[in-house]
């Protein structure tokens, strides 16, 4: 149970420090098209982004998959910058969007799990079994992510109903806000 212990907070914080920046990007840049009525979907898709991080670090644990740490620093910010700018060119096509949303999400969820697959790699590879360390890392990650999720859903309700911002202008700041903070990320980050 320590362990499960262990590795839920380091999931939790894996998502929640001021380091995550990039996770915290991508989830805001992922829901900003949803309002708090579509919480199944939210809570789908970042579902699907956990399922695919979760993937990522399995197969990173048993040394199925190693991509240059360079490059993964590159590809995260990217996958935002993508996101962020589907946001802004999608804002009319609403039901296509959520269906891209989720196989994007689980998508990058990949690439975002290579971005702790070498911490992990070394600290689990130590355990017995990788089953306990992963279950409580993305069970921790899922619960930060849902945290980052009612937060900001929040000020959305307060933006929208009090203070009545339209919610496409909400969309297209958030979004363009989120994709000029990845784009600088990705540009300082260009492996070759």
């Amino acid at each position: 149970m320590q362990d499960f212990l262990f590795y839920l907070k380091l999931g939790w914080e894996h998502i929640i420090s001021l380091d995550a920046l990039d996770h915290q990007l991508f989830v805001l840049a992922l829901i900003a098209v949803y309002t708090a009525k579509d919480w199944k979907k939210i809570l789908i898709l970042v579902t699907a982004f956990t399922i695919g991080h979760s993937i990522t670090l399995a197969l990173s644990i048993l040394d199925v998959v190693r991509l240059p740490s360079d490059w993964v620093e590159f590809l995260i910010p990217l996958t935002i910058v993508l996101t962020a700018a589907g946001n802004i060119l999608m804002k009319n096509k609403k039901q296509t969007q959520n269906k891209t949303n989720y196989y994007l999400a689980l998508f990058f969820g990949l690439i975002h799990g290579l971005g702790f697959a070498n911490t992990a790699r070394v600290m689990i590879a130590k355990s017995q079994s990788i089953t306990i360390p992963l279950l409580g890392f993305n069970i921790g990650l899922e619960v930060g992510q849902i945290v980052i999720v009612i937060a900001i859903l929040v000020l959305l309700f307060i933006l929208l109903n009090l203070f009545k911002i339209n919610k496409k202008d909400w969309i297209l700041f958030v979004s363009s806000g989120v994709f000029a903070l990845a784009l600088k990320m990705t540009l300082e980050r260009i492996p070759f």
